[in-house]
């Protein structure tokens, strides 16, 4: 858990022009939830977690994050409306004023780290305005023993202060909040904003910058565990598809929950120390690893509670994107140190809303680097204005806000790796059946979690044959034609709409959103890549 003994150094933070705040460092959890409650900042669950507000904004303003613009940068940043630059000059002048308006409160300093490979450690310094923002950087890097604070030296900084409003006039943001990473300075500098969310994705950009230039390491947006055989899955996904669910597996141990390096080496190593889960319609039946994590120590955010304390984790009147953050040994079954060594399994996971893909398909290699390359999900009605049907979302590498460079960089990397280690790798719809939403239901967790098992058991045919698998016409993936505790009529997404006409008509849809999503990667791809596409 590390900091077993007490923490007693103090430390000045001078060098990064502060002089007269008042410094808490190091503060333990229990002190941090007590001094949120006494600040009348936060509530206590019922559940002992604490609950907060994170205010005007419930999840990262994409628009609003920045890469300074420099030397170390400019040739190898993907520039764009993903990657925007920042001005040098422009950074520095607000740097100055946002530590000038930190330098009149009580501050929250936590010295931590990241990636839990000592040949990759990442030592990380968070200072924050709030005493629950720190409470979420204790929960979500990795935390050092206490002799390991003696001599620390951070590698990166986190300047984090929510009550900062920047002038975009003066300072060349988009509006009042901004995320900046300045990979000169090694600072990552969030303001006007009090999600959370924020600070761990700041690391996590810099780590996606950092370890494939320098360290030959393919950094990934997933979560991943490990079976009793040594075997490592990795599970890609965006926001929403089961990622974090799907790894918390009774059976085999969790690596970690959303970000982690695959090494030259054959390992994968979690860059962090906790979890940060979706508490939509959470409960103890379907979740119970999730569940049974929210206890003292747990931040829970922007979620709805009655007045002794109980939470409604179906009430989305904040943000329907509630919030759970918690270290990782809050889950029972997890792999000490966070390492996994041959990975044999990556499943690609999207919440397929228009209802067409298979639960469960085996892809090509060309099949899996253009789905990486893609990162597919939908967005369905009610979950942002003005979304009235099923619409594709599509994020690159599962995770086009945190990566810095071009995502063919990415899927180059991936499938060298694919290749050494001789991985399976699936595509998992955890979305809709019978229909798009509105129509159909939702994919049955236990079936997902069947099939999962399955692929992992080699128990859907190793080759792709005619006997085990059937080619899908649309989309050229191979579905399974049995698996072990799903009905048969289940694998075929077509057969559970009843309506061969309307099937196809939607999937020709998405195929056509997937062809047009490409365009912009058709210039960067092989044909290997190019023919792993829709097959219309």
């Amino acid at each position: 858990m590390g900091e077993k003994a007490l923490v007693t150094k103090k430390i000045s933070l001078k060098e990064y022009g502060i002089e007269n705040a008042k410094v808490n460092y190091q503060l333990d959890p229990e002190e941090l939830h007590a001094i949120t409650l006494e600040k009348n900042m936060g509530k206590e669950a019922s559940s002992g977690a604490l609950a907060v507000n994170t205010g005007e904004f419930t999840g990262r303003s994409p628009q609003d994050r920045f890469i300074v613009k420099d030397e170390i940068t400019a040739d190898r940043v993907w520039w764009g409306n993903i990657n925007i630059p920042f001005e040098p000059a422009k950074f520095d002048a607000l740097y100055d004023k946002v530590v000038a308006y930190l330098d009149k409160k009580e501050l929250y300093v936590r010295d931590c780290y990241a990636c839990a490979d000592e040949n990759y450690k990442t030592n990380i310094r968070v200072v924050n305005e709030y005493p629950w923002s720190n409470l979420f950087a204790y929960n979500m890097f990795l935390r050092p023993e206490a002799e390991d604070l003696k001599d620390f030296a951070p590698d990166w900084t986190v300047i984090n202060a929510p009550g900062f409003m920047a002038d975009p006039e003066v300072d060349g943001t988009r509006q009042h909040n901004f995320a900046i990473l300045n990979f000169k300075r090694k600072v990552a500098l969030i303001g006007g904003t009090g999600y959370t969310g924020e600070i761990k994705k700041g690391i996590f950009s810099a780590l996606n910058f950092e370890l494939p230039v320098f360290k030959d390491t393919l950094p990934m947006h997933c979560s991943a565990n490990v079976g009793d055989k040594g075997d490592t899955s990795i599970f890609f996904g965006l926001s929403g598809t089961g990622k974090t669910t799907l790894s918390a597996d009774p059976q085999r141990k969790l690596i970690g929950d959303d970000e982690h390096g695959w090494t030259s080496e054959n390992t994968v190593f979690n860059f962090e120390g906790g979890c940060y889960a979706k508490v939509i319609n959470l409960s103890a039946e379907s979740e119970p690893e999730i569940f049974n994590a929210i206890k003292k120590g747990a931040i829970l955010e922007n979620v709805i509670m009655d007045d002794e304390g109980h939470v409604d984790f179906s009430d989305t009147s904040i943000t329907q994107n509630t919030r759970v953050s918690y270290p990782i040994y809050h889950i029972d079954n997890i792999q000490q140190p966070s390492i996994g060594k041959d990975p044999k399994n990556i499943f690609f996971l999207t919440a397929d809303a228009f209802g067409v893909l298979p639960p469960i398909s085996k892809l090509t290699p060309g099949q899996a680097a253009y789905h990486f390359i893609s990162g597919y999900t939908a967005k369905v009605a009610g979950t942002e204005a003005g979304v009235d049907e099923p619409v594709p979302s599509f994020s690159a590498c599962f995770g086009a806000p945190f990566m810095p460079l071009h995502p063919t960089r990415y899927a180059e990397m991936l499938s060298d790796k694919m290749r050494a280690a001789g991985v399976n790798v699936w595509l998992i719809n955890t979305g809709w059946t019978g229909g798009p939403y509105g129509v159909g239901s939702r994919m049955k967790l236990k079936y997902t979690r069947a099939m999962i098992t399955a692929a992992m058991n080699g128990e859907l045919g190793k080759e792709i044959t005619k006997e085990d698998y059937h080619i899908h016409s649309v989309f050229g993936v191979a579905q399974p034609r049995t698996c072990p505790g799903v009905p048969t009529e289940v694998l075929s997404s077509r057969q559970t709409w009843n309506n061969d006409e309307a099937y196809y008509a939607k999937a020709h849809e998405l195929a056509n959103a997937f062809k047009a999503n490409f365009k912009k990667f058709e210039d960067y791809a092989n044909d290997e890549i190019k023919a792993g596409g829709p097959l219309v």
